[in-house]
Order: C-alpha cells, then structure tokens, then sequence
C-alpha cells in the first residue's frame, strides 16, 4: 500500500470534512474580488495552513491581451430612505454591492436607481452576486422582496464608500517539491466574497491537500494556485510559462462542496492521463460520478488549455458552473456545501494522484501461459470453485496485460476492476519477481529502462 493510500485509509473524511468546513465558514464573511484587501486576507488565511509564497503584480501590467486592473477596495456601502434608514446594507452581505463597484455618493429618484439595481425575482429572497471588473460602473444586488417595499415616488440616499486605483493583483502559490520536476497543478480560483460552493469549498480542499502532500514522499511535485478567476490565471501563466511547461497533469477544483454526484470536464487533450485517472475514479465512487467533455467555457481550465499551452488540465466540480438555481446567489450560502462532502472530495482528489503517482508498466517476466500461482501463495489451495477472488482476478489481468505495452491503469480500465486492486496485485507479483518494471510513460522519463527496483518510493511494498 503507497503511503497516499494509507493516508486515504486512514483519514477520518468526517473529521477531515468538518475540518475544511470550518475553513471555509471563517472565509466566508471576507469581501474578496480579483484585487484587493479582501482577496490578501484570504491568501494569509490559506498562508496560515501551508506554505505559501505571496506575489504581487502591479496594476497595468500586460499579461498576453489583458492588462491587469486597477485594484479595488470597498469599506461600506448602502441605499437609505428619505429618513436615513438603510434599506440595503453592505455591512449585513456584502453582495450587495456589484463587485468593483466605483465610488458614488448621491441622491436621486427611484426611476433614476433602478437603473442601477439587480434582483433575482423568480427567487425572491435571494440576492444575486454581479460584477463590473472592466467597466466602471455601479450597482447594488437585493432580494425581489426588498426591491417591492421601496417607494417609486421617493427620493433615495445612495453610497458606495470603494475605491479603484493603481495597485496590484494578488495569488498565492504553494510548491512542493517531489522526486522529479514534472508538476501536478491543482488552482482553486479565490476571487469571490461570501459564496460557499463556488470558491471556498475548493479552497478549502486544496488547502487541505496540500497540508496532507506536504507530509508525503511523492514522485511528483505540486503546485497549488490559489489566484482571481480568469485575470489570476491568465497573469500566472504569463509570468510563470517555464513553469507551464513542467505540469504533467492538473485539476482545477470547483463548486465540490455540495451534494450533487462528482463531474469531472475533460482537458482540451481529451485523453491526457489525468483524464482517465480521475474518470476512473469517479466511475468507482458508490454514486458513480459523469465525465464531461472539454468546452472553451468554465473555469480556469480554459487557460490552461488554450492552444498556445495546451496543458492536460481538467475541472473536478460537483455542480457544473450555471446549472443550479444557487450559483452566483446568496442561496451559495454555508448551508448548501457539507462537512462529509468537502471530506470526500478531499479523498477523491488523492485518489486520483494516488493514479497519477503510481501508474506504470510493467512487463511480465514469465509469459508463456499463466505462472503457478499455487506455490507462490497467491492462489487458493482448494480447487473447483466456481468463482475467483478480486485479488486473483487482479492478478491474471495484470499477467496477461503486463506487455510492456499496457499500464496498470490500461489495465484497470480493460477489466473494470478499481486502479488500487490492480496496483496492488502488481506489487504481489513484483515481489514473487513476476513482472519487471519497464517505464512510466513520462516526459521526464522518456527512455524504457526495465529495472528490479520501484521507480516510485511511496509504495511500501515494490
């Protein structure tokens, strides 16, 4: 058993779960968006928890065709009635105000207002969250109900105490150095203020995996993102392209934290290898997860597959972006993401590198027709039944298909049975000498080198 999956097996995903859910609900009160204080002190809170180096990038700087914009701070906002009662509060949610909002205080007639306001009238009590990153304007979000108690004959106080000025955009990376320089990138976009399902439950998983992988002996390295959506990506890829060019396989996390079934959006390649590692995965899982094809629509995984990097980066998400009356609304609230499901999307991350990590190929030393396995104490002593064991089965496929043409996840896939039986059934038969290891189908290991020994120290057992 490698050591990711004794941390897998070990892991109390409850207590895990409860963990990150905590995180995430201290996160959650803090005015975030593509700049600013708010996104700062979310990067320290994460900095907190793992390592995390924190850059800078100044306002109007060019990242490809973007310029990265002014920085924005807010510090209280509201719309008061002609007896100077708060009618819609920034201090009480602070979607209330559209995100990037320039500074306005003014008086003015219902007509001229409404002009400016957003609600979400099929969802009454809901407020929508909207935002005017490159195009300055204004506005304020409130439910349908508050809307309809405001009087079309009045006059209205409006203040948006914000600024918008030279300043700088903020992300934060952790990298964790493995056997090789290849990476395994997991970004998390951190730009959104209280919304729980789309933000802070990936935070708070990515923030979690990396605290686990930093206490494990990997063949990878990683690297984790944590930047503004779109502008954050787009400003990591132009400063980091050297660094592009190491990432192996990625996962961009999102919306993980409620109770819908795992989707997972294939990368632009479209058979990449995390692909199929975490396609596998979540065809495994007991409320089997759906694989969803690439579109140039979504998250940051669209950067980081645009043609000119075209790395193999998916999305693992629960609720697809746009498809769930909660998204982008106050109803993202901590009462729609879990403490059990932010836990087991933390396992099925591992899960997935736990593939990534030990998926090889092997080659089977003694292929003319199936070895005893009798002697070897890896086949049952009484014969007849009419059945087999998952371990002997695994091990017949793994036999049959270690060609030194087919990976163990080749295999896992042919026979239907889960990566860890497969892998496991290889490590009985290495050590009874059976099979020898051949190569790894890596860009930093490009030459078949059949060897006696793992490649990959995490398996105890190799």
């Amino acid at each position: 058993m490698t050591s990711l999956q004794q941390a897998i097996a070990q892991g109390n995903t409850r207590n895990i779960g409860t963990e990150l859910y905590d995180f995430a609900a201290s996160l959650f009160p803090i005015c975030r968006s593509i700049t600013g204080s708010g996104l700062r002190q979310t990067l320290q809170a994460i900095g907190a928890k793992i390592p995390l180096q924190i850059h800078e990038v100044p306002s109007g700087t060019s990242v490809f065709d973007w310029v990265v914009p002014k920085e924005w701070n807010i510090r209280d906002a509201y719309i008061a009635d002609e007896q100077g009662r708060r009618l819609v509060d920034f201090r009480e949610c602070n979607l209330h105000v559209v995100n990037y909002s320039i500074p306005v205080r003014a008086r003015m007639p219902y007509a001229e207002l409404t002009l400016h306001l957003h609600t979400i009238p099929q969802h009454p009590q809901w407020i929508p969250y909207r935002t005017s990153y490159y195009k300055e304007d204004w506005g304020f979000c409130l439910t349908h109900e508050q809307l309809e108690k405001f009087d079309p004959h009045s006059q209205y106080e409006v203040c948006i105490d914000s600024s918008l000025e030279d300043g700088s955009l903020t992300y934060g990376e952790c990298y964790l150095p493995g056997q090789t320089e290849g990476e395994i990138l997991v970004s998390s976009h951190c730009c959104h203020p209280s919304l729980a399902n789309d933000n802070l439950a990936a935070i708070a998983v990515a923030t979690g995996l990396a605290k686990e992988l930093t206490k494990q002996n990997l063949r990878y390295s990683y690297r984790f993102v944590f930047a503004p959506g779109t502008i954050g990506a787009i400003t990591w890829l132009s400063r980091n392209r050297e660094a592009a060019q190491r990432i192996r396989h990625g996962l961009v996390l999102s919306g993980i934290g409620n109770t819908d079934s795992f989707h997972y959006k294939k990368s632009r390649r479209g058979n990449s290898e995390v692909d199929r590692a975490a396609a596998h995965i979540v065809s495994h899982l007991p409320q089997a997860g759906t694989c969803l094809e690439f579109s140039p629509y979504g998250y940051d995984e669209r950067q980081y597959c645009s043609p000119g990097f075209d790395l193999p980066v998916g999305c693992l998400m629960r609720s697809v972006w746009g498809t769930f009356p909660e998204y982008h609304t106050s109803a993202d609230d901590l009462g729609f993401i879990y403490a059990d499901q932010l836990g087991e999307a933390w396992r099925v991350c591992l899960d997935i590198f736990d593939v990534l990590e030990n998926n090889c190929t092997y080659r089977n030393l003694n292929p003319y027709c199936e070895p005893q396995l009798g002697r070897r104490n890896l086949y049952g002593s009484m014969g007849g039944s009419h059945s087999i064991t998952e371990e002997i089965n695994a091990c017949l496929w793994v036999l049959n298909f270690s060609d030194g043409k087919h990976s163990l996840l080749d295999i896992a896939e042919r026979s239907g049975l889960a990566f860890p039986a497969i892998q496991k059934a290889a490590d009985l038969l290495f050590h009874e000498q059976l099979l020898a290891v051949v190569d790894r189908d890596s860009p930093d290991r490009p030459e078949a080198n059949e060897t006696a020994f793992a490649f990959n120290t995490t398996s105890t057992s190799r």
